[in-house]
């Protein structure tokens, strides 16, 4: 960063740290006693599908990785704006097994080469009155948002909010609101 940079309040993006998806395990713990919500056991990783034989066979090699276990398979599926999500599931109680699952595939496509495709990767939650929660982790700002999804394709902005506050202390959450963009129909949620 040179001094015009400085001069002119420009500063240089933090740079993605995967290990920061770990700190969900512990969040969502905190999240649990301060909101009722509860993991889902299912969260997913979005990125822009790259054409070619070497994402292709990457992707392949994340797929088997993940369905290494007895659990059911990882799905794919591409949105309405072209970005594919990759879906994985496991038993509500084993959070720090589909988190780790999330960072192997945010790991792989970033030691491959496609840090630059990943969107962000997402965990969800259910509450005891059937509302539905996803912490969304941003890769290239590498921080988290709360994103409360209500039918009509309309968000739950005070129950973000009472998360965010909540969470604070446990996860890097994202300053700007701006940044806190809908996961509508994301799989995982």
């Amino acid at each position: 960063m040179g001094f015009l940079d400085t001069l002119l309040g420009r500063s240089k993006p933090a740079p993605p740290d995967l290990d920061r998806l770990f700190a969900l395990s512990t969040a969502a713990v905190t999240l649990e006693a301060a909101t009722g919500f509860a993991p889902t056991g299912l969260g997913s990783v979005s990125f822009r599908a790259a054409e070619g034989g070497a994402f292709a066979r990457l992707q392949q090699d994340v797929r088997e990785l993940l369905d290494a276990d007895e659990g059911p398979p990882v799905e794919l599926s591409t949105d309405t704006y072209g970005f594919t999500w990759l879906l994985a599931e496991h038993r509500p109680d084993e959070l720090p097994a589909l988190v780790t699952d999330l960072h192997a595939v945010n790991s792989t496509l970033e030691s491959g080469g496609f840090g630059p495709h990943l969107l962000c990767s997402l965990a969800g939650f259910r509450g005891t009155d059937g509302r539905r929660l996803a912490l969304v982790y941003l890769y290239k700002r590498g921080t988290f948002y709360p994103f409360a999804p209500m039918p009509g394709d309309k968000r739950d902005n005070a129950l973000e909010l009472q998360v965010r506050s909540a969470l604070g202390a446990d996860l890097p959450i994202e300053e700007d609101l701006g940044r806190w963009f809908p996961v509508w129909g994301a799989p995982g949620l």
